[in-house]
């Protein structure tokens, strides 16, 4: 429709022009050459903004497509459910209480990169089963001094200022979606997919910086469990999509009950 008034208009003000080109036909001062020009701008202008502002790409969508390296970018955080007052929790973090853990939010990190990303039609290209395989990236900043000790696995705050705290928890991981894509034949549509994904923890890590030891990494499992299983969403607007998890239960074998989830900006082909 815009697309339409546009040309609806440029039309309006050719014709005008030739009618007024017609009404001065025996009286020319050299102002038809400069309206000649204004014209031309004006159609310059009109090619050059169609360029910059494509209308929504019309695909044939097919029953099997792949998406090579989405990329994730976004938050990692965790819900807090532990009781600080627990045997376990003052066993595993001694003298503990619910601010230890406090993250430095705007630092916290979740990044994902999916190798493949698979979309196989189900219902006529609306419902498609989503599916693929990749890693899970999360780095924890801790706002206050705690630190991991190893054999066994327990946390104290330290008496050292770190100008850098963090835990890091990688996993491989593979999500499973039931996607809803209402507009099938648009490249850049409108959706939203559902489902779980589960992640095997292949690495963790603190990572430390202070004044008096420089940097310093922490190389284990710290308590943390295998086997990661999430609640997954993304959503769809046009050329925006966002994406969000939510585990199923704390990230550690014991003492904390800190459940993770994170939220952000997915950049895929579709």
């Amino acid at each position: 429709m815009k697309r339409k008034f546009i040309m609806l208009a440029l039309l309006c003000i050719s014709l005008a022009g030739v009618a007024q080109q017609d009404s001065t036909a025996n009286y020319n001062d050299g102002t038809d050459s400069a309206r000649n020009q204004e014209r031309s701008g004006k159609a310059h202008h009109w090619h050059h903004w169609h360029e910059w502002h494509p209308y929504p790409k019309h695909i044939t969508p097919s029953n099997l497509s792949t998406n090579w390296l989405v990329v994730d970018l976004g938050f990692a955080n965790f819900n807090d459910k532990t009781n600080y007052t627990d045997a376990g929790a003052q066993a595993f973090a001694p003298g503990s209480a619910d601010n230890w853990f406090h993250l430095k939010a705007n630092k916290s990190v979740n990044v994902n990169i999916l190798i493949f990303m698979q979309r196989l039609n189900m219902i006529k290209h609306v419902v498609n089963l989503k599916y693929g395989f990749g890693i899970e990236l999360n780095n924890y900043r801790y706002r206050d001094n705690i630190k991991y000790l190893t054999d066994p696995t327990k946390v104290v705050m330290d008496n050292i200022s770190y100008s850098k705290n963090k835990l890091a928890a990688d996993y491989i991981t593979v999500p499973l979606m039931l996607n809803f894509n209402f507009t099938p034949n648009l490249r850049d549509g409108f959706g939203f997919s559902v489902g779980a994904s589960a992640g095997y923890l292949y690495s963790a890590r603190q990572k430390l910086i202070s004044d008096e030891f420089g940097k310093q990494k922490t190389h284990d499992d710290l308590d943390l469990r295998p086997w990661k299983i999430s609640w997954i969403a993304e959503l769809q607007l046009g050329p925006v999509k966002l994406y969000g998890s939510y585990a199923t239960q704390s990230m550690f074998k014991k003492g904390l009950n800190q459940v993770p989830y994170t939220a952000g900006i997915r950049l895929s082909n579709w």
